[in-house]
């Protein structure tokens, strides 16, 4: 702090006013520079509370992406049980197909079986009646021949 000179009255005015008139543009620079730091504190504040509501909305993306995620990999396990559960109802269905396709050809050769054994038993029975008939008329051709022999 300054000290002033005495004068008769008192200190010195104009030390006084010049030391008053310091102190006044000191407080008003002082007053100026808190004023321009609120204003840039103000600033900076807003910054924060955009950056905060930014940060927010990207956790937001970030929940909804690990919910969908966590979703299609729910989705994509449900269908590949599906799909197996379907394969092997095909698998099912193909081999129950398959045997009865096996026992219906089973039994068709079965029949085409029998069917081949009665046709050869009758081929024979055709035959011995054929060669029977044919003996027979053998024996008519030789009838005829000693008649036509016999002059009587």
């Amino acid at each position: 702090m300054d000290k002033f000179s005495y004068e008769a009255n008192g200190y010195n005015r104009r030390e006084v006013n010049q030391f008053v008139g310091d102190v006044i543009r000191q407080t008003e620079g002082i007053i100026k520079k808190c004023r321009d730091q609120g204003s840039e504190l103000e600033l900076l504040k807003r910054q924060i509370a955009s950056l905060e509501a930014e940060v927010k909305h990207y956790q937001e993306l970030e929940n909804t992406l690990k919910k969908s995620i966590m979703k299609a990999e729910e989705t994509s396990d449900n269908i590949k049980r599906l799909a197996r559960e379907e394969s092997d109802m095909i698998i099912v269905d193909a081999k129950n197909n398959a045997s009865r396709i096996v026992n219906e050809a089973l039994l068709k050769a079965g029949k085409i079986e029998n069917n081949a054994e009665i046709l050869e038993k009758n081929m024979k029975i055709f035959k011995r009646k054929l060669r029977v008939i044919m003996e027979q008329q053998m024996a008519v051709v030789d009838e005829i021949e000693v008649l036509e022999l016999d002059p009587r």
